[in-house]
């Protein structure tokens, strides 16, 4: 089976990582990739759909796969399979549960999926009249995309009234704030969880955790992401299968029956309030850095499970996780992360020489370049995700820091606590 994903991140060279252990896969494309994405398979410099398209036909690609959110809202999808081409994503209707935050609200709202008590306007006295009626914090959220930043937590009624003010008047995030959605803000715990679907069935990943604040005990700016862990221990069998019929299904039924099934990945961001699963937002592909935590607990060979989600062939194929393997992911930012670019700086990985390390541990490549001289350098704001792999989330977090001390490069930095909430006594 010949591949290509779609991205340049993180998250695709972890897609890339795990179609390089499926041994039906014999050749992997990336467009564009990165500078290590080459180690894994081939880059292409091709960016306009058609053109894609064709080079599918050209080369007899098997399978595309999608990593990013744009592509996808994009339209993609619908371009390759006018050229009767497998791909693994959502078409461009089924995308705007998470191209638009409205669409996504009014969706839950439809189909009695339980989430946040909310008002979606372009107006901003409604927004307003809104806001006075809850209870500080208050959550305001642009519609568009923005790069995983259109969602403000104000702790006053005033800061909610300012950053609606901002959004509307496209100060804050330009077209993608001019309409947005005010809502109630849910006071539990957050969990990550990814269904694999067909448009008709699906499968559930292990939930996992992301750690989104720039600095330790989730302090400072959001970020695309600092670090995640999975399985998580704060989910069990009951909410598991909370989250299936209260979620998933509906979903997948609201959306056949609306006109829009939905194949690809469905990213549920949930809110866990006494027990019980609110959804947060949804995502319509694999979140970084989750992706990286999940693909090496994946037993199954990576490019027949996303063929056959493309296909809708799901039902054919019995899916399987590592039992008892956890995996932690700390990322490594460049130095002026989040808030500006940094200067590159060239990438020294130290010689593994602990077998036990070298065997349960990995790099996931993001923000790199390679230069004229064959180095990698660092080029992106996140940089990489160490992995580490182990049968306990200690022993696996022990193994990703370990793995982080061994990499070099100007102005690096991390946190020092991910999967820590899984680890409190």
């Amino acid at each position: 089976m010949k591949v290509l994903v779609i991205g340049s991140g993180g998250r695709e060279y972890s897609i890339g990582m795990a179609l390089k252990r499926d041994s039906g896969v014999e050749k992997i494309y990336f467009a564009s990739g990165n500078g290590a994405t080459s180690d894994l398979g081939e880059n292409i410099s091709i960016s306009d759909y058609e053109e894609l398209a064709l080079f599918c036909k050209d080369k007899g690609i098997d399978l595309t796969i999608v990593g990013p959110e744009a592509p996808l809202v994009g339209g993609i999808v619908d371009i390759f399979k006018k050229h009767n081409l497998n791909i693994f994503g959502p078409t461009k209707s089924a995308s705007q549960l998470e191209g638009s935050k409205i669409f996504m609200k009014n969706f839950l709202s439809r189909h009695n999926i339980p989430t946040a008590k909310y008002i979606e306007t372009s107006s901003l006295n409604k927004a307003e009249e809104f806001i006075d009626t809850l209870t500080p914090p208050i959550v305001v959220k642009a519609d568009g995309l923005c790069g995983g930043k259109g969602v403000i937590i104000a702790q006053s009624h005033e800061e909610a009234k300012e950053t609606a003010k901002e959004m509307l008047s496209g100060e804050k995030f330009g077209s993608a704030g001019e309409s947005i959605v005010v809502e109630e803000f849910l006071d539990g715990y957050e969990l990550s969880i990814f269904a694999i679907c067909d448009g008709e069935d699906f499968v559930l990943l292990p939930a996992s955790q992301d750690h989104k604040r720039l600095l330790n005990g989730d302090k400072g700016p959001n970020t695309g992401g600092m670090g995640a862990y999975a399985p998580t221990p704060l989910i069990d069998d009951t909410l598991y299968k909370e989250v299936e019929e209260k979620i998933v299904k509906p979903t997948l039924k609201g959306m056949r029956e609306e006109g829009n099934p939905f194949s690809g990945v469905l990213f549920m961001g949930l809110m866990i309030v006494n027990g019980k699963p609110y959804v947060l937002e949804y995502n319509v592909r694999f979140g970084d850095p989750e992706c990286e935590v999940l693909m090496p607990l994946l037993k199954s060979p990576a490019g027949e499970l996303f063929l056959k989600a493309s296909t809708g062939k799901l039902k054919e194929m019995d899916i399987e996780f590592y039992d008892e393997k956890y995996a932690v992911g700390v990322v490594m930012a460049s130095a002026n992360y989040p808030y500006s670019s940094s200067s590159p700086a060239e990438i020294i990985i130290d010689e593994i020489v602990d077998e036990d390390l070298a065997k349960n541990s990995h790099i996931s490549f993001a923000g790199v370049s390679r230069g004229d001289d064959g180095k990698l350098y660092a080029t992106g704001g996140r940089v990489l995700v160490c992995v580490g792999l182990g049968n306990s989330i200690k022993e696996a977090r022990d193994r990703a820091y370990l793995l982080v001390g061994q990499v070099h490069f100007a102005g690096k930095q991390c946190r020092t606590d991910i999967a820590y909430q899984a680890l409190e006594d």
